[in-house]
């Protein structure tokens, strides 16, 4: 009961994305605050109270329950990874465009991922698509180090250059394929994947350690968050999470 009530939110979200109906006001607690689209982030206090209320509401209240997790996303400020045009929209419940035709996930997405990997603090990981930087950010202060990979070079500079400002220095961005995954710093204690292969890259599960955990939406139209880990013996286990709905993960082009 518990698993359907974590993921039952998420499941009608994802159908209003599916047909262009998305509300960025959902929620799933009576207690919840909708925010004022008048209101402009401009001071410390006025974004950490959107971003504590963002996570009250839509991350707490669907069930995260990893306090590592909720404590970093009450402190990081979201408003700061989406273009000035959306930084009023940035602790609301839904993805938001970055240009480059990519989005930045809604927050509980980005919550339930991180708590998916299971990180205890001491671990390399391995993210690809750097997008934003705002999942990498969230990384940052829950791992040791975050290598990242963004095949688009102006969200890499973007993503890169903002996480420095920030001090956010155990996060290294690199432009590349994230097909390739990174193999000059593997294996990888954790990886994730922010953009939905069709297939599971065979690179990334080279590139994991044993004992290791990645998290990854996989399909083409039909799309599911799974959680794949590699036991001590190299086997490869397979679990799905909840359906899902991600840009989808590209291969290098030209014009990149």
């Amino acid at each position: 009961m518990k698993a359907f009530t974590k993921y039952f939110s998420l499941f009608i979200f994802l159908l209003g994305l599916y047909f262009g109906e998305v509300s960025c006001n959902i929620s799933t607690s009576k207690n919840a605050q909708s925010f004022n689209e008048d209101s402009i982030v401009k001071s410390d206090d006025a974004w950490k109270k959107r971003a504590r209320e963002m996570v009250n509401t839509q991350i707490i209240a669907r069930n995260v329950n990893d306090k590592r997790v909720i404590e970093v996303m009450m402190n990081i400020p979201r408003h700061l990874f989406v273009p000035d045009n959306m930084q009023n929209h940035a602790y609301k419940d839904g993805p938001l465009p970055i240009g480059e035709e990519q989005t930045i996930s809604q927050p509980y997405i980005v919550a339930l991922m991180t708590e998916l990997l299971q990180l205890k603090g001491h671990e390399k990981v391995l993210e690809i698509g750097t997008g934003s930087g705002y999942q990498a950010a969230v990384l940052s202060h829950l791992v040791d180090t975050c290598y990242s990979i963004e095949l688009i070079k102006n969200l890499a500079d973007r993503a890169s250059k903002l996480l420095n400002e920030l001090k956010m220095h155990n996060v290294i961005v690199k432009c590349g394929d994230g097909y390739q995954g990174w193999p000059a710093h593997a294996p990888f204690d954790r990886i994730i994947v922010t953009a939905a292969p069709e297939v599971i890259p065979p690179k990334l599960i080279e590139q994991l350690k044993l004992g290791g955990r990645m998290v990854i939406p996989v399909g083409k139209y039909y799309q599911e968050l799974m959680v794949i880990t590699k036991d001590d013996n190299g086997k490869i286990i397979k679990e799905s999470i909840t359906p899902v709905r991600f840009v989808p993960m590209v291969h290098p082009r030209k014009e990149y």
